[in-house]
């Protein structure tokens, strides 16, 4: 049933009761109860779950859903030990009590019975063959072996050639851990998973307003009592499709539409659960936002939409801007040539932005995961300043899945670590050139805590580059793809198995999780692992002492509370932000959040006294703007001539990725190195931007194609290891517009196979007139090693990328260009 606002009562969010293997599904708020007419007005839901005393629980424990970025917390009842059910927080006004279909799957990580339970070594069979052989070893054997593997490469004078990936499912502030043990160790390489999520988003923020964080929160700021999020009166989504990646905070966003009548326009190729809610749907080309952005900061400045008051008083770089816009011609017609958008769709999206106030800016990986992925984003900042939608309740420049800014801090180390060389380009689809071309030099020992083997670009050429590698540690749940090429697999507990904090990475807000179930197996928390690799090395180091590791890593630290405790005293900004603060509450609270009698930050940039006492704490005391201006940037000479240096600039200049249909604007990789000047720990390789393009390749290969993720049911490879998310959506469907499949002699559930020129892969066609005629989407995720499926009978499936092509990324941000690549279709 549709209500009179248009959300489906049960779409998108829901919650669940679990009676041993079937889920009773009610909307939000309703017990799913014998004799309750179903909301639909059919037949009652006969659950009987309700007033049975087995199915009562007799202990609840508040903890938090890890499937995405929402940050949902769980009321997890138990009896006897087990799990019966699952519900969301009530009292929590953004989360309503909602829940979608993925938080019972958190249960099946834990009931799972391909779990992996004590550490492996490999013992036979080639790297990544599916008949390698492990055995068992115990925790010691597995540490020691990895422990004198690295400390024989420090000690070989070829420490750089260790790097680790952490990745998203992490517990907070493990990421600290590995920087502490990598620099003790002395290599530079100590990388995270941002380049394959969303980090340019963070950079760009932190170029223009200083601080790398999703601007402004859901529900009510509790220092003014206003509402944030929820005053927008207009909605700019692109490339996000909220409703199936971030479900319940979408929810909650539509709730408040239904009272301010919010105009909601969603900017993405294809049309999504999200862009069905939607007043208007705008379907550019894949990989041309950055031409729409453009044309509409050109057409609001020429007409003189902008907010003349904000922009004199916190903004820099206005003229050379608008200047810079004229002489490059990006009008919206110039736009619409690219982007394929009529230039009067442009004007009218750039004055309803500008005079709708406040305007909210949401992007999500269709935005990161493209080749100008920090330079689309600085444009998209540059829009919010001009028309004074920043540090305004409502407003902002909403960049999914950022965190905070730089580390987690614990204590200053006591004595001198080696001098680090400089990193390889950031991005973790780089360790391939680095293993296979040596360039700008070889790595030999990789320890990751997510699957390359799916998330990386060019599937095919990091299974080599992963067949090569000589020495790979895998931490995970399951046998993944990339447990094949492992020498040791580590296995590591879900999150139900353990205490900590999650934080929804959307709006800074940060909720206590408690334990609910034991621990499966031997498994073990990630920052466990990291403390006894510590105690590894200490035991076999013959170059320092002992306690040059122990020290730096106290074994108390292995109780969550007690390394919470040295984060929220070290750590700028999070002084009030305990464990026992945490716990008390039914909100997340958010970052920054200075004191304990501080209510957090809601609206970053607010000219309010608690955003001034929040800036104090980060160290820019009296600033609006954490900049070295103390204002907007979106023009220095300190920032053009830092962009510079790897051929970008503080002021646009279009490219867009060369298999993009149509002769368009492109770049050129540079040979050599020069320091990343957004990630300067790093090398990068300069580039020419406004490179003209040719059509050749879109001779063989006219379609373009897009990734993403297939469903709300998944949230990366994780869940195709439940059932619930094999049999909702275990088949790959490729969205295909039905002329095109027309045109190729494609019908609805034919099996297809997609070509690029890196390689093939097949899915089943899924003809959908919410699509561009020249476009097809092809779920990623899935894999060869996903053995759920076998049982409802789904196809093993290669990765979807292997279509991709890796050398082509932002060469500033490390982002991967997913959102585009030249393809063709055909009958399997």
């Amino acid at each position: 049933m549709v209500d009179g606002h248009g959300i489906s009562r049960r779409g998108f969010v829901q919650q669940v009761v679990i009676s041993g293997a079937a889920l009773t599904v009610g909307a939000p708020g309703e017990a799913a109860a014998a004799g309750v007419p179903s909301p639909e007005g059919g037949a009652a839901e006969l659950g009987f779950t309700t007033d049975s005393a087995a199915l009562q629980a007799d202990t609840v424990v508040a903890t938090a859903c890890q499937f995405c970025n929402a940050n949902c917390r769980l009321h997890v009842g138990l009896r006897a030990n087990r799990i019966i059910s699952v519900a969301g927080e009530r009292d929590d006004p953004v989360q309503a009590g909602n829940v979608c279909v993925k938080a019972p799957m958190m249960t099946e990580l834990v009931y799972n019975p391909l779990r992996l339970t004590t550490p492996l070594r490999r013992i036979g069979g080639a790297k990544g063959a599916e008949d390698s052989r492990f055995e068992a070893i115990s925790w010691d054997e597995a540490l020691d072996h990895i422990a004198g593997r690295l400390l024989s490469l420090r000690d070989s004078g070829d420490v750089r050639s260790i790097a680790n990936r952490t990745t998203g499912r992490l517990p907070r502030g493990v990421g600290s851990l590995v920087g502490r043990l990598f620099t003790l160790l002395g290599s530079p390489n100590n990388t995270d998973v941002g380049p394959v999520c969303n980090d340019a988003g963070g950079n760009a923020l932190a170029a223009t307003f200083g601080l790398g964080n999703f601007t402004n929160g859901y529900g009510v700021d509790a220092a003014t009592g206003r509402e944030d999020l929820g005053a927008a009166r207009y909605l700019l989504f692109l490339g996000t499709n909220q409703a199936e990646t971030h479900p319940v905070t979408f929810g909650y966003l539509l709730r408040r539409r239904r009272r301010t009548r919010a105009k909601l326009v969603v900017v993405d190729p294809r049309q999504t659960p999200t862009s069905a809610e939607a007043d208007q749907w705008i379907a550019p080309k894949p990989h041309t936002d950055y031409a729409l952005v453009l044309g509409m900061l050109q057409h609001i400045i020429a007409a003189d939409l902008y907010d003349h008051a904000f922009v004199r008083d916190w903004v820099l770089g206005f003229a050379e801007l608008r200047d810079h816009l004229n002489r490059a011609g990006y009008t919206p017609e110039w736009a619409a040539r690219i982007c394929d958008v009529p230039a009067g769709v442009i004007r009218r999206l750039a004055e309803e932005y500008a005079r709708t106030k406040p305007a909210a800016i949401f992007c999500n990986a269709g935005i990161s995961h493209q080749l100008g992925a920090f330079d689309t984003y600085r444009a998209l900042t540059f829009l919010a300043a001009v028309t004074g939608n920043i540090g305004v309740p409502g407003g902002g420049c909403n960049f999914m899945h950022n965190t905070w800014p730089g580390d987690l801090h614990l204590p200053p180390l006591a004595g001198p670590t080696p001098p680090r060389p400089k990193a390889l380009p950031v991005g973790p689809d780089y360790f391939a050139e680095s293993i296979l071309e040596a360039k700008p030099y070889r790595l030999r020992a990789v320890i990751t805590q997510g699957n390359p083997l799916l998330s990386s670009a060019n599937t095919a050429r990091v299974r080599e580059a992963f067949r090569q590698l000589e020495f790979y540690v895998y931490t995970g749940l399951f046998m993944e793809e990339a447990a094949y090429y492992a020498d040791i697999i580590l296995p590591v507990c879900s999150g139900l198995e353990m205490d900590g904090v999650y934080m929804r990475r959307d709006d800074r807000a940060i909720r206590w999780q408690h334990q609910a179930v034991p621990r499966v197996g031997q498994s073990r928390p990630d920052w466990e692992i990291w403390i006894d690799l510590a105690a590894a090395l200490a035991r076999h180091d013959r170059k320092l002492p002992g306690a040059y590791w122990t020290d730096a890593f106290p074994q108390d630290w292995k109780d969550y509370s007690k390394l919470w405790a040295q984060f929220v005293a070290l750590t700028p900004g999070m002084a009030g932000m305990s464990q026992q603060r945490l716990e008390s509450r039914a909100e997340p609270l958010r970052w920054p959040c200075p004191t304990s009698k501080h209510p957090g930050v809601s609206t970053l940039y607010l000219d309010h006294p608690s955003w001034y006492e929040a800036t104090e704490a980060l160290g820019a005391k009296g600033k609006r703007f954490p900049t070295p201006s103390g204002k907007v940037e979106i023009f220095t000479p300190e920032l053009d001539r830092s962009l510079k240096s790897a051929g970008h600039g503080a002021l646009p200049v279009f490219y867009t990725h060369p298999e993009v249909t149509g002769a368009n604007p492109t770049i050129a990789y540079q040979t050599g190195f020069v320091d990343n000047p957004v990630n300067p720990q790093a090398v990068t390789h300069p580039v020419h931007l406004a490179v003209p393009g040719n059509t050749e390749l879109q001779r063989a290969y006219p379609l373009m194609g897009m990734t993403g993720r297939p469903s709300v049911a998944h949230f990366a490879s994780v869940t195709h290891w439940t059932q619930t998310g094999e049999r909702l959506n275990g088949i790959r469907l490729v969205q295909i517009h039905p002329e095109t499949a027309r045109r190729y002699d494609v019908a609805d559930r034919d099996t297809i196979v997609v070509r690029s020129p890196r390689g093939q892969v097949t899915g089943t066609a899924l003809v959908w007139e919410g699509i561009r005629k020249d476009t097809i989407f092809v779920p990623n995720t899935f894999g060869p090693m996903q053995e759920v499926g076998d049982q409802f009978g789904d196809p093993r499936y290669e990765p979807a990328n292997i279509l991709l092509d890796d050398h082509l990324y932002d060469n500033l941000s490390g982002q991967q260009a997913y959102k585009c690549f030249a393809c063709r279709i055909e009958k399997a």
